[in-house]
């Protein structure tokens, strides 16, 4: 019986996982804006929340809403393991290490989801070009960033370093389990998951943040709420669960290599940031790895090496 071919991704797939990261790129700038006001299970419900809202409206407006006989039980599941769990580790470890080293950290969710989808896929199993892309980009990601942020790895506080890192564990097993949910509409499992987050994480946040007690957020927390949750959030899972369907759940999660990149690019070009000269051997890097994951780079040497061996072949034949 022959093994089941890992799906590829195309042009549009590789569009969107771009956008995605550009969406995704600036939640982590949001969550620093937040942070600095309010408690971490208060941001998270924050997101889902108003989230969760704007979805659900979206889809009355549309007449076509939420319905009981959706899979609830499974959509509170992937809540946990894509929302409720990594966003309040990544908040909660945001406040002990720098957002670079957080990035960084992040950055192993494709190491870890290729060996989740090695273990619990049979379409997804791990190999050569996939493990070296995987371990290419990550390399990429840690030039990117530079050595400041890794000279930070272990000397600062070991716990908010844990929790980046259990929040990459937790993204690789929704990207596995979220492949359940084809069938579905993107749109109606976006909403259902962020709805199913906002209902579960809605008594945490009242018994450990007392949220109503808290004072006023600022005018630049509630925009900072708006943007998390509108663009970071709702539009962002809308993307991610139709990548999931198309693309499969390790090509999918290749979407925290691009995030620094488009942290990189955005402050470029709308704050004026320099870009070391080491950031163009980090994308480098990271291209390489996507190539080599997706598999183009195994068939350019393929095609190289068969055009190379082509006139002596062609030399044996006329003599």
């Amino acid at each position: 019986m022959r093994p089941q071919q890992a799906p590829a991704m195309g042009g549009s797939e590789w569009a969107m996982l771009l956008a995605l990261s550009l969406l995704w790129g600036g939640s982590f700038f949001f969550f620093k804006v937040l942070v600095n006001e309010l408690p971490p299970f208060t941001v998270v419900l924050g997101r889902v929340g108003f989230a969760a809202l704007a979805l659900n409206l979206f889809l009355l407006l549309r007449r076509d809403p939420m319905v009981r006989s959706l899979p609830w039980g499974a959509f509170a599941v992937m809540g946990l393991l894509n929302n409720i769990i990594p966003f309040s580790l990544i908040v909660w470890g945001e406040i002990h290490i720098s957002s670079g080293l957080a990035s960084i950290l992040n950055a192993t969710t494709p190491i870890f989801g290729v060996l989740v989808a090695h273990v619990l896929t049979q379409n997804e199993r791990l190999t050569w070009p996939r493990g070296v892309g995987v371990l290419c980009g990550f390399l990429g990601v840690a030039v990117l960033i530079g050595p400041a942020a890794l000279a930070g790895l272990g000397a600062g506080d070991v716990a908010g370093e844990a929790a980046c890192l259990l929040a990459a564990i937790s993204y690789a097993f929704a990207g596995i389990y979220g492949r359940r949910f084809k069938g579905i509409p993107p749109l109606k499992v976006a909403t259902g998951q962020i709805t199913a987050s906002t209902i579960l994480l809605l008594p945490v946040a009242a018994l450990t943040d007392r949220f109503w007690t808290l004072p006023m957020p600022s005018p630049a927390a509630w925009a900072s709420f708006a943007a998390i949750a509108l663009l970071c959030t709702a539009m962002a899972y809308m993307l991610y669960f139709r990548i999931l369907a198309t693309a499969g759940a390790t090509n999918l999660l290749l979407v925290t290599f691009l995030l620094p990149i488009s942290a990189l690019l955005l402050g470029s070009m709308f704050l004026g940031e320099h870009i070391a000269p080491r950031a163009f051997a980090g994308m480098a890097l990271i291209g390489l790895g996507l190539a080599a994951i997706d598999g183009r780079l195994l068939r350019f040497s393929g095609m190289w090496a068969r055009t190379r061996a082509l006139p002596s072949s062609r030399k044996r034949r006329a003599g």
